[in-house]
């Protein structure tokens, strides 16, 4: 079990949430259909349309389990239940993508009579302006790191629906601190200014200190912004590792996100006594693009010595992003100062462009006199993409035909460790490494 205070239109309420995890062992099939069970009974939903959020393919999760759990328990009572894939801003699923995603037959979108939409972030017409967050609240939220308006809106298929469904897992996440619970909605269905702002406001604040940091400042803006959702909503919170689901929680969106991260905290963290000197990091196929796979960075920054070095290994991944490319291209990878201290060289691009160079690189520092930037560790992409667009994007390249990987088993000793399956397990010291801050952070971001 586990709870939170939260604010409820003002109103302060002690909730908690439906649900169990371990950290020793996993829940059957048959536990998770009893927890969806009392979940759902737990609210009015009978005759409802209710539409369900869930991730896409870049994340590990028993969707075909969800999926079919979901139709037999709740289709029997609402009028309509159908999905919507939270892509942010992912390219968008086909039909055979689906049907792997769900494990069941999808047929131009629909399964059986539910439909399973793509969210359309790109198209301006399908999104709905809920509010806006004033500029004033924004300097509590984020802790005096921005000051401006932030526009609300929505994908607005959600106006079609009683209730919103979020389901979905929880990891350490190099924005938000942890994912799941209100970022199915931002980013997960929202329009691109709050998803650049959120990305820029977790940039700035930088992913070394918000990777795994609970409630972050980031996450205040999101729940600030779900607050103004003119539908009731309530979230199953998965706990998932590649052996398991090790927890589900249900109620509302932030009290089941605080009861998945809880638990997420110990089984998807290790605490190094230790800095790792170089790591391998080793992608698994659920990511297509350095977009997705540079979480094999964002876990494992953490985790290595000042001067160390990361190398992201997946030679089938092609395409630093399938839809971010070109912006990328232009901007390069480059530490958070290289962008604060140049930016009006740099404040037209999307924020979220922005936190996603700065992510991939890691900690650093710019020099302006002499215009020298200097990143903590080395990051190096072994991968499909050409060294040569590996050196205008100013990150390391090795050509994975060199790599063997048993030139990089157990020397853990030595500093030097190969990471299966990276993205998902979080990597932090128990003493942290050096983190190159800016003293005057906040003085240098007031034109942010």
């Amino acid at each position: 079990m586990g709870s939170r205070r939260s604010l409820v239109e003002g109103v302060e309420q002690q909730i908690m949430a439906i649900g169990k995890g371990f950290t020793e062992r996993f829940l059957s099939p048959e536990e998770i259909r009893a927890i969806v069970s009392e979940s759902v009974e737990s609210v009015a939903l009978a005759g409802k349309r209710v539409l369900v959020l869930i991730p896409d393919g870049t994340r590990t999760m028993p969707m075909p389990l969800m999926f079919a759990t979901l139709r037999d328990v709740l289709r029997p009572r609402v009028k309509a239940l159908d999905f919507l894939v939270a892509l942010g801003t992912h390219p968008p699923m086909t039909d055979a993508q689906l049907s792997k995603l769900i494990g069941q037959p999808v047929i131009d979108g629909k399964c059986g009579d539910s439909h399973i939409f793509n969210h359309e972030w790109h198209n301006p017409v399908t999104f709905v302006e809920l509010g806006t967050i004033p500029a004033a609240e924004i300097v509590d939220l984020s802790r005096g790191l921005m000051e401006s308006d932030v526009p609300v809106a929505l994908n607005k298929l959600i106006l079609d629906y009683d209730h919103i469904l979020v389901c979905g897992p929880v990891f350490p996440h190099e924005v938000v601190g942890f994912s799941g619970g209100n970022k199915y909605f931002f980013p997960g269905i929202a329009a691109p200014g709050i998803i650049n702002f959120t990305h820029w406001l977790g940039a700035v604040i930088t992913s070394y200190d918000v990777i795994g940091a609970g409630y972050t400042p980031v996450r205040a803006v999101i729940d600030r912004a779900a607050s103004l959702i003119p539908r009731p909503t309530s979230c199953l919170a998965l706990v998932v590792t590649k052996q398991g689901t090790a927890g589900l929680y249900f109620g509302t969106p932030e009290t089941a996100w605080e009861a998945a991260s809880a638990l997420s905290a110990k089984k998807h963290v290790i605490w190094l006594d230790k800095p790792f000197r170089r790591v391998l990091s080793v992608l698994p196929e659920l990511y297509d693009d350095i977009w997705t796979g540079a979480k094999g960075m964002y876990k494992l920054e953490p985790g290595i010595a000042d001067g160390g070095e990361v190398i992201i290994y997946s030679p089938r991944i092609t395409e630093i992003s399938y839809t971010h490319g070109k912006l990328i291209d232009e901007i390069g990878y480059h530490c958070r100062d290289y962008f604060v201290k140049q930016w009006d060289r740099f404040k037209h691009y999307p924020g979220g462009i922005l936190a996603h160079s700065t992510h991939l690189k890691g900690l650093g520092t710019y020099d302006e006199k002499t215009r020298i930037e200097s990143p903590r560790i080395q990051v190096t992409l072994s991968t499909g993409i050409p060294e040569e667009r590996c050196v205008r994007l100013n990150v390391g390249y090795m050509d994975p035909a060199e790599i063997n990987f048993d030139d990089w088993k157990d020397r853990e000793t030595e500093g030097i460790a190969i990471i299966p399956r990276a993205g998902e397990i979080l990597y932090r010291l128990k003493q942290p490494a050096g983190t190159e801050k800016s003293a005057d952070l906040v003085d240098q971001l007031q034109a942010t």
